[in-house]
């Protein structure tokens, strides 16, 4: 009757171990949680769908990764990969010097030039000086929020927490001018909202040259280097470009090297 016991208490232990090890393999993938189509958005049975969807389902599979897409708000992504809530950080995190200094990055997995976004009716100088008294959008803790405190501290900065206010304030004659990337912004601009507004400008900064990638910290050497073949094989395959093509019109590959 003991030895039946013991096995009984030695079978759960292992159940419990084995459902523990399965947990921590898990890999957290965060995503923000705010409609950015085609990056990420909802679809009409409220799931999550879009490129940075497809492609985090195509890297995980490649790399044999049981992953967990977990949405969150996007000023909370960074806190949220330090304290272990989440293993990556995927979809729109531009790879700086400043990020690098706290986190790593994958190969980058898409680029998009960066545009400025305004009424049809409105002109803009966006000269050196040229947009005093304007008025501009842009997603709070980004390089494109960074770009106009440093290129245009004439305008007056508007932060948001999600693209999309900074899009409806835009259409609604709040603000003058929004600016983002050109990926995220194709969704607006093709939308009911965005039939009021244009590209106005592409702006030029070595900040928007480097990339997106899939941010980690910095002691996930094997999960970095998971990501990183499977990027590669992605890419080396074939796969890209046919889930690229499904929601852009442009390139936005960024090969290996």
């Amino acid at each position: 009757m003991k030895t039946k016991k013991l096995m009984m208490l030695l079978a759960g232990a292992a159940m419990i171990t084995a459902t523990a090890a399965a947990q921590a393999d898990q890999v957290k993938v965060g995503i923000a949680a705010e409609p950015y189509p085609p990056i990420a958005y909802k679809n009409a049975s409220g799931e999550w769908e879009g490129f940075a969807l497809d492609y985090a389902k195509a890297v995980c599979k490649t790399a044999k990764l049981d992953c967990v897409i977990t949405p969150m708000a996007w000023d909370g992504m960074m806190p949220a990969l330090k304290s272990g809530k989440i293993d990556v950080i995927w979809g729109s995190m531009s790879i700086t010097p400043e990020r690098q200094k706290q986190i790593a990055f994958t190969l980058p997995i898409y680029n998009t030039p960066s545009v400025f976004i305004g009424n049809k009716d409105d002109k803009f100088d966006f000269g050196s000086g040229g947009l005093a008294g304007k008025s501009i959008g842009a997603q709070v803790s980004t390089i494109h929020a960074a770009y106009i405190e440093k290129a245009h501290p004439e305008a007056t900065l508007k932060v948001y927490s999600q693209q999309d206010t900074a899009n409806s304030d835009l259409a609604a004659g709040r603000i003058d001018l929004i600016i983002g990337d050109a990926v995220g912004m194709q969704g607006f601009l093709t939308s009911s909202d965005g039939a009021c507004c244009e590209v106005k400008d592409f702006p030029k900064d070595p900040s928007f040259d480097t990339g997106i990638g899939g941010g980690m910290r910095k002691d996930d050497t094997k999960l970095k280097a998971a990501f990183d073949d499977a990027i590669r094989t992605i890419y080396k395959s074939g796969e890209f470009e046919p889930m690229a093509k499904k929601y852009f019109k442009f390139e936005v590959g960024t090969p290996p090297k």
